[in-house]
């Protein structure tokens, strides 16, 4: 990987461990994960790329101008390298393949209106690019990535989300300046990667809680007239516990498959929790976590739900809750009991 050479400037941290490089951790963490999708393979990259930081002797490091840049393009080459490797991998999933769902505040501003463009130069820190870079990526653009090549992803988050200079992201996925803008054109060109203003944030948590609210009820009714007519339901078990392996079309046949679901099993329960996408909700069976459950949601209707259920995908959330009196088997709830008599999925 090629650096950046010249005279170190003033202040910057070309040391070791502890010091002010290692900031960038958590944003870099951020980024990746955008790019591959869980958490796990997000903290592997990057621990790759300050393990190939730290193997520079002290001259080389003294070298590279600007280390959050060096740091980021490695990281981006080495996500870039992760997902040529995992396309088999994906092709041969499971059921739906879903990014992993992550708790509010995982990634400190990175998400959440406040993430910063990456410390290129001070040129880059323009107030559009800074714009682009507080765009949230919550799981629809993630799920709507997955259509995309490894090159376009990987340009797409960098530059559309990171407001990384293209000159940078050209390094990283070894492409000439001119092709990765195309990379980039390609990737917004992809069905739904169109930015679509997103639910203002009272009314995405009003739909959240009137979504959680009727599920909870096994109201088939209030949840038919809560999704839109095309809302899709999408469930990843990864192979490994029982979910749809098929999504799930139309609002009266998604809304039959949560209420059923529901039905079939008493001890399931809804428990509201804040997620990087915003209000969502946990899927708790007899006190063990099994499922975060979050929303898309559009001019009031949920047009997408998304049922997260792979534990590999859920080391991030409690893995155990209290149970509440009133949830225990003996006292099978209102779901149950509306629900007995409803279509099953």
């Amino acid at each position: 990987m090629a650096q950046e050479r010249g005279a170190a400037p003033e202040g910057a941290d070309t040391g070791g461990p502890g010091l002010p490089v290692d900031r960038e951790r958590a944003r870099l963490t951020g980024m990746a994960h955008r790019v591959l999708g869980t958490v796990a393979e997000a903290e592997d990259a990057v621990q790759e790329a300050y393990l190939r930081w730290y193997r520079l002797d002290v001259t080389e490091r003294g070298r590279v101008v600007n280390p959050a840049a060096w740091l980021t393009r490695v990281t981006g080459r080495i996500c870039l390298d992760h997902l040529n490797s995992a396309r088999v991998r994906r092709e041969r999933y499971v059921g739906p393949w879903l990014p992993e769902p992550v708790p509010e505040g995982t990634f400190p501003g990175v998400g959440d209106g406040s993430v910063r463009p990456v410390a290129m130069a001070p040129a880059a820190d323009s107030p559009s690019e800074r714009a682009v870079a507080n765009e949230q990526v919550g799981t629809a653009l993630l799920v709507v990535m997955e259509s995309m090549t490894p090159a376009e992803r990987v340009v797409f988050v960098m530059h559309d989300v990171f407001a990384v200079p293209f000159a940078e992201i050209a390094r990283a996925v070894d492409r000439t300046p001119a092709a990765t803008r195309q990379l980039a054109r390609s990737a917004r060109g992809r069905p739904g990667s169109g930015r679509r203003t997103p639910a203002d944030r009272a009314e995405y948590a009003r739909v959240v809680a009137a979504f959680g609210a009727a599920c909870r009820d096994g109201d088939l009714a209030r949840l038919v007239a809560l999704l839109d007519p095309a809302a899709v339901l999408r469930s990843d078990g990864g192979g490994v516990v029982r979910a749809a392996r098929r999504p799930v079309s139309g609002a009266l046949a998604a809304g039959r498959f949560l209420v059923g679901v529901l039905a079939k099993n008493p001890t399931l329960r809804l428990e509201p929790v804040a997620t990087a996408d915003g209000p969502g909700h946990l899927l708790v069976a007899d006190g063990t976590t099994v499922g975060v459950l979050t929303l898309g949601v559009h001019r009031e209707r949920v047009t997408d739900v998304w049922i997260q259920q792979n534990p590999a995908k859920l080391t991030r959330w409690p893995r155990t809750r209290a149970v509440p009196d009133a949830a225990r088997p003996s006292d099978p709830g209102p779901a149950a009991s509306r629900g007995r008599h409803r279509d099953r999925p």
